[in-house]
């Protein structure tokens, strides 16, 4: 038998073999091979029931974690309903070898998408008021169902009552997810789902006032979900693109971080199941996932911001051909003050300055130049005056958030800043803290000088007065639109058409940003989609048999190439230029004329996996045989040739969906500079019983050069208002592979 100072001695080896102490515990954690969340992509669906395509991701899960527990405990979310995959969290290793794994199209690692953050539907032709008006034929988009997926709903905003609804369409199998500040009352016969998505990449990063649940803190969401589908709200002039249409949310993204691809996946497999009609999405990122295109091969089309990286070349986001990808323009209507200095002369600007505001009565002047122009720089002195920035150096543009904060804090009452473009700036001009106007750098020169030669020098600043009509030239592209070609498909011409973006009026929570209203202007390009996913949902709505690529064709070949005064439209930039297809894409959205295009521009969703090699799982099996083919020859209603040497054709065939059966339609050719175009057959005649016809159509360079992108258009003309134009855009080369950058 043991004695006691023995046993104590041998307890004492066991506690320190068997239960580790807590340093040595951490330690070993800190050992462990760190996981992050995986997007494991697994192409088309094997079986139609969605809980055994589940159980088959639990199965792959646990064939490399070792057992159906740990797959459990992995797994975030099983995309089941338009395609096949899963996002899980995984080491780098347990990814590496689900790659290898038989059926695994691609793993890769979650991305976090950027948000890309009225009048504009009178400009657009789209009057609730016309009785024979587009949206009087299409009810206003009745019975359509739009889905967002973005930062959530305000439920209680005026523009998602359902006063005068009736039930939700029949074919609606969402869910209303509730969860703090959204309970199930939330959801209506207006705003008839919504659904909320986090995962780790987020939840430890998001801000601080953020709730789970379908709930909007942020604003964007509630913002783009109103312009697309809101009601008529009348005492704000505030009224959707299809406003009688239903409205589901997915809140995929949140305030500070952004929003999670693993997420956005979920959301987009979910609308799918739950029956939507169109998707919009006001997000991007540099890279893009898969997923979009299964959604699409099942009849809904999806509407995508362009990006807000503008006027940089090559930013476009979102470029896949099968997505309908939105540029950003102005419209016509400004917000004029003037400016007065002390020896009475006046400029005019834009702004959004309030009655009773103490910047409407003379001021001093207190004035910064160059880098003193800082918020860390403004103290006291500016108390009751209006401080003025010049800046000698026009790339500089100063930050106009911190500094009219800081000047609102010292006790200022108005800014006025040089800016070579007041697109972005202007939406957010009613949100800063004190009276704020940009100049042009003439302005700010005159302003200067003024100041350099009076000994005490004044300024005032009129309130915001409204202008709207031909007095302001509009469209004009927005300077923060992005801009093509597109780095990913240099191939497809994109981005495919323009849309109001900038100042846009719609919904909001009341918010520490958006303090004053209900309703606030924003700009970006994600204002410009939804735009034109509210006309998707009306043209669906009278055309309920069309593919989205038979509506992404209308939008495109009726879409505008001249501005309201019948002049080119131009593209804002520090040096503004006339339009191409690279800034608004085939032009600006023309919904009246979408709704009777004439020709449309049709494709089978098996064509795109056809020309793109597979791509995304969907042509899996025997369709991967087939030849990989020229992207020339995809249907697409623009032709994009980045590479041509001598001579390239391109075929595409057009569909006669136009009130007259026996129509004759002429082609009308507007080659790009250095490059000869022909179109055989140059007439197209259609019948009760040859409602499709095909043409082809053959470029050949002029010249021997290493050149730049040129730009033309082909158009079909039937003699009467119908004219079907698609974009053409070209660039001659010697060498296949040629970098501008030098």
């Amino acid at each position: 038998m043991w004695s006691l100072s023995k046993q104590s001695i041998f307890l004492t080896f066991l506690l320190h073999f068997f239960v580790q102490p807590p340093w040595l515990l951490h330690a070993l954690k800190q050992t462990e091979p760190p996981t992050k969340i995986y997007i494991v992509y697994l192409g088309e669906r094997q079986h139609d029931d969605a809980d055994l395509i589940t159980d088959s991701h639990h199965d792959m899960l646990a064939s490399v974690l070792g057992s159906k527990k740990e797959a459990l405990e992995s797994i975030v979310y099983s995309y089941r309903y338009s395609f096949s995959g899963f996002a899980a969290r995984l080491t780098k290793a347990q990814a590496t070898k689900i790659r290898g794994l038989p059926g695994v199209v691609s793993v890769t690692e979650n991305q976090i998408h950027r948000l890309h953050t009225t009048r504009s539907w009178d400009f657009l032709g789209m009057d609730y008021r016309q009785p024979n008006g587009l949206l009087a034929k299409a009810n206003s988009g009745d019975g359509i169902i739009i889905g967002v997926i973005d930062t959530g709903i305000t439920p209680e905003s005026a523009s998602f009552s359902d006063e005068g609804y009736g039930p939700p369409p029949s074919k609606w199998k969402g869910i209303c997810q509730v969860g703090p500040s959204f309970g199930a009352e939330s959801c209506n016969r207006k705003l008839i789902g919504a659904r909320w998505y986090i995962d780790d990449d987020l939840r430890s990063r998001m801000g601080s006032d953020e709730v789970l649940s379908p709930r909007d803190v942020q604003g964007h969401g509630t913002h783009t979900a109103s312009t697309a589908g809101g009601n008529v709200v009348r005492n704000a002039s505030v009224v959707g693109l299809a406003p009688r249409a239903r409205v589901a949310v997915y809140k995929a993204c949140w305030s500070v971080v952004g929003c999670s691809g693993a997420g956005r996946l979920k959301a987009l497999d979910d609308a799918v199941h739950d029956g939507v009609d169109v998707l919009s999405l006001s997000l991007g990122g540099p890279f893009e996932g898969p997923g979009t295109l299964h959604v699409v091969a099942k009849g809904i089309p999806i509407v995508y911001a362009a990006g807000n990286d503008g006027p940089i070349a090559q930013t476009v986001e979102n470029s896949s051909p099968w997505l309908l990808t939105v540029a950003a323009t102005t419209m016509d209507r400004s917000f004029p003050v003037v400016i007065t200095l002390g020896n009475n002369d006046n400029f005019v600007a834009q702004s959004f300055v309030l009655s009773g505001q103490p910047a409407s009565e003379f001021s001093e002047i207190q004035y910064y130049t160059d880098e003193d122009c800082k918020a860390e720089n403004i103290d006291n002195t500016v108390k009751g005056k209006i401080v003025f920035c010049f800046l000698e150096k026009y790339a500089q543009q100063p930050d106009y958030y911190s500094i009219t904060k800081a000047v609102k804090e010292q006790g200022g009452v108005g800014v006025i800043l040089p800016q070579y473009n007041t697109d972005l700036v202007l939406g957010d001009s009613i949100l800063v803290f004190v009276p704020f106007v940009t100049v042009d750098y003439d302005i700010a020169y005159r302003i200067s000088q003024y100041i350099e030669s009076d000994d005490d020098p004044k300024v005032k600043i009129s309130q915001t007065r409204r202008t709207i009509g031909t007095e302001v030239s509009a469209p004009q592209v927005a300077v923060f639109s992005s801009r093509g070609p597109s780095p990913i498909y240099p191939g497809v011409l994109k981005p495919d058409v323009a849309a109001p973006g900038v100042a846009i009026l719609a919904a909001s929570p009341k918010t520490p940003t958006y303090r004053r209203a209900s309703y606030h202007f924003s700009s970006g390009t994600s204002m410009a989609c939804p735009h034109v996913s509210g006309i998707v949902a009306v043209l669906k709505s009278l055309h309920p048999d069309w593919s989205p690529a038979a509506l992404k064709s209308a939008i495109m070949t009726t879409a505008l190439s001249y501005d309201n005064n019948g002049m080119p439209i131009q593209a804002n930039g520090r040096v503004p230029k006339i339009a191409d297809p690279f800034d608004y894409g085939a032009g600006f959205v023309n919904p009246n004329m979408a709704a009777d295009p004439g020709l449309i521009y049709d494709i089978n969703p098996s064509d795109y996996f056809k020309f793109f090699n597979c791509m995304g799982g969907l042509g899996s099996g025997d369709n991967c045989t087939t030849a990989k083919g020229s992207v020339a020859d995809l249907n697409l209603p623009s032709i994009a040739i980045p590479n041509l040497r001598t001579f390239q054709a391109a075929t595409r065939t057009v569909t006669n969906v136009g009130g007259q059966l026996d129509a004759v339609y002429k082609v009308f050719l507007y080659p790009p500079a250095g490059v000869e175009m022909a179109v055989d057959p140059p007439l197209l005649a259609f019948s009760k019983e040859d409602k499709v016809q095909s043409f082809k159509v053959t470029f050949r360079a002029t010249r021997k050069v290493q050149g730049d992108y040129m730009f033309g258009s082909l158009a079909w003309h039937n003699g009467g208002h119908h004219w079907v134009r698609i974009p053409i855009a070209v660039r001659v080369v010697i060498q296949d592979i040629y970098s501008k950058i030098s």
